[in-house]
């Protein structure tokens, strides 16, 4: 079994502060960090580190912090098919409340300049079980690359952040959709749901399994024909939220690797609970990547949880 992930990596720039500045107010940083992130790059650190065999399709530029995005991945047990590009590697500035709450600003950089996607990368789309997709990367490319995994029998899933209109086209070309509970709604045309007015059955209209993550409240898991199934949360202390997604929807597909259905209802409340531990460990980490936990200390957490 094997996972691509096509997507995003930046350089995130991480200031903790004690509250997100407004508008036209400076406030002084309480620390400062580097690390590595992007949606994609996360995604597929995540997905390494919950014991899937990964590889990565990604634009970076020719500079330092493209080399060390690379390193990283490769640290990670992650094969890399990487472009250089002349563009500058992809950047996020990330503001940390003491809460552990954020706000993000991404700059693209190479990210954008993943395009046009190659015989190789077709390949390897085509040759694993599992390709993993966000919007951080040109929605072209993030199109070519489902309708080619569909064609090849690939397993789609679909992490349709950040929030941004979706063709009805690529979304019938998905097989598991993941999205928070605004990006649902606004993925269904119906901006105030939320809650208990998650529009689930629009988009499982599409053919597609939908897992819709609730912050603290957990995650609703749905197909279509079925009632949608609630998986609680695990209660922590969260000291920054960063990246908590990415490793949500990593450890998911890992756990659906190990030769699970992605349209399985069962199947997929089984992967979503693994997740939900997952996740509820990088919530108590500083940084994205270095919040992400592996294989050994996801199932250590929820042995003692029982």
């Amino acid at each position: 079994m094997s996972v691509v992930v096509l997507g995003s990596a930046n350089l995130d720039l991480v200031y903790e502060v004690d509250r997100i500045p407004a508008p036209g107010e400076t406030l002084l940083s309480r620390g400062f960090a580097a690390f590595p992130g992007g949606k994609g790059n996360n995604q597929a650190i995540a997905t390494a580190r919950s014991g899937a065999t990964v590889r990565f399709i990604v634009a970076l530029g020719q500079d330092a912090a493209g080399d060390r995005l690379a390193a990283e991945a490769r640290r990670a047990g992650i094969s890399l098919e990487d472009r250089r590009t002349d563009a500058p590697t992809g950047t996020a500035v990330i503001f940390v409340d003491r809460h552990g709450e954020n706000a993000i600003v991404v700059d693209s950089g190479a990210n954008a300049a993943l395009t046009d996607l190659t015989e190789s990368e077709l390949a390897s789309i085509a040759a694993a079980d599992l390709l993993v997709l966000q919007l951080e990367t040109p929605l072209d490319t993030v199109a070519d690359a489902a309708a080619a995994a569909r064609s090849s029998e690939t397993t789609v899933i679909l992490n349709a952040a950040p929030s941004t209109t979706v063709p009805a086209g690529l979304l019938g070309q998905v097989d598991l959709l993941i999205v928070n509970e605004h990006e649902a709604a606004e993925l269904a045309g119906e901006p105030d749901g939320t809650g208990e007015r998650l529009p689930v059955a629009a988009l499982t209209g599409h053919g597609c399994a939908v897992i819709v993550t609730l912050g603290a409240e957990g995650a609703l898991v749905a197909v279509p024909g079925r009632e949608p199934v609630k998986v609680p949360a695990i209660e922590v202390e969260a000291k920054d939220t960063t990246g908590a997604g990415d490793t949500f929807v990593g450890a998911l597909a890992a756990a659906l690797d190990r030769g699970t259905r992605a349209t399985d209802l069962a199947s997929l409340v089984a992967a979503t609970e693994f997740a939900t531990a997952a996740a509820a460990i990088a919530v108590q980490r500083k940084g994205a990547v270095p919040s992400i936990p592996t294989l050994k200390e996801v199932e250590e957490f929820r042995e003692h949880r029982r």
